[in-house]
């Protein structure tokens, strides 16, 4: 069994984290019929990928040497982070590294706000958020498909909205144990 690790992303790593992209977002067209095969704007495009890495928090998920999947959030001030990305590999779904992998997020990047979207076609992603405490907000037309805009809140004991705050060394690098992805 091999140690799965959140790291900040650094340029060497765009390649394969576009390969994994690819092969995440291509894997939604065998899941869902009638989906063609594609992804968001520069999803296949390793020089997008090095910008996001150059100007966003931006995280490889590795198995070992293996990288497995990223994380891109955009911390858009005033204690509101947005979830960009979080893709895996297609054969390490379904084995908590996902939820592992927000949890992570949502420590090292501590805010009041949480925001994202995913495609209304992606039932599987809106289980994963949901049971992660999201909320559904919305629903926005874009370029032949709709994405569902999910929010969550994040509150102190005492229910009142808690302030950004900083978790030392969590924005360099964390390690967590998790399983092997199925098959490996």
């Amino acid at each position: 069994m091999l140690n799965v690790t959140f790291e900040r992303s650094t340029e060497a790593d765009a390649e394969a984290l576009t390969r994994v992209q690819v092969a995440a977002f291509h894997s939604d067209a065998r899941t869902y019929p009638g989906v063609a095969v594609g992804g968001p704007p520069g999803y296949d495009s390793v020089e997008r990928v090095r910008e996001k890495i150059r100007d966003h928090a931006c995280y490889t998920i590795r198995q070992g040497e293996r990288i497995i999947g990223g994380m891109v959030v955009f911390d858009r001030g005033t204690g509101h982070v947005h979830l960009d990305l979080l893709y895996l590999d297609p054969d390490c779904h379904n084995g908590g590294i996902g939820t592992r992998a927000m949890r992570f997020l949502e420590r090292a990047h501590p805010a009041t706000t949480w925001s994202l979207d995913t495609p209304s076609y992606a039932a599987r992603n809106h289980h994963f958020y949901e049971k992660l405490g999201y909320v559904r907000v919305g629903e926005e037309a874009r370029d032949g498909f709709s994405l569902i805009a999910y929010e969550k809140h994040e509150t102190r004991a005492d229910g009142e909205l808690s302030a950004k705050e900083t978790w030392a060394g969590m924005d360099l690098f964390a390690r967590e144990v998790l399983p092997s992805c199925p098959g490996n």
